[in-house]
């Protein structure tokens, strides 16, 4: 009986060593930051728009921006000009969560559609006041070439027009990945 004891502990160890060594990814990956830069173009107004509010408040609350909620599918672009290089898209919603500010929570996607990203989905999750000179967001995932990305996003504003609500956002994204 007390030999059977002794020798589970042995067992174990043996295993978790026969798993780890024959790991697919054993010594294959390794974790790199990459910075990527580009201009996010938020169109909400005329016939092109590329943000669409898709819950209005009632009431009171009409007044105010908290409880709206829009689903946006952006474009992507090397330059502010929304007519430079298309890197991708941002595709997600941003609901404004904050009552006395105003205030998004960002739920997106961005997918890379060209350059060496091409294929590739970093995620982002968080708070974003728009009216602050810089905002900070984390990336909270990723896909192909991000997979296992950890980060953060730094959102400046470059153009917004505040009658039509339409806006062009630098970026600046730092994020750790294999």
């Amino acid at each position: 009986m007390a030999s059977r004891l002794l020798l589970l502990p042995f067992l174990l160890l043996l295993l978790s060593s026969i798993a780890a060594a024959s790991s697919p990814h054993k010594g294959k990956l390794k974790e790199k930051l990459s910075h990527l830069h580009f201009f996010f173009h938020d169109v909400v107004s005329g016939s092109n728009a590329t943000a669409m509010r898709v819950i209005q408040p009632a009431g009171a609350l009409a007044r105010s921006f908290f409880g709206i909620v829009t689903i946006m599918d952006d474009p992507l672009t090397e330059g502010p000009d929304p007519n430079s290089k298309p890197v991708g898209r941002a595709q997600g919603m941003y609901a404004a969560t904050a009552q006395d500010e105003l205030g998004f929570l960002m739920a997106m996607n961005l997918a890379f559609t060209a350059g060496k990203y091409n294929g590739s989905v970093l995620t982002v999750l968080g708070r974003n006041q728009p009216l602050h000179p810089v905002r900070e967001m984390p990336v909270v995932g990723g896909s192909g070439l991000f997979r296992f990305a950890r980060g953060y996003a730094l959102a400046r504003t470059h153009w917004l027009n505040l009658t039509s609500g339409d806006a062009i956002v630098e970026y600046n994204v730092h994020v750790m990945h294999y």
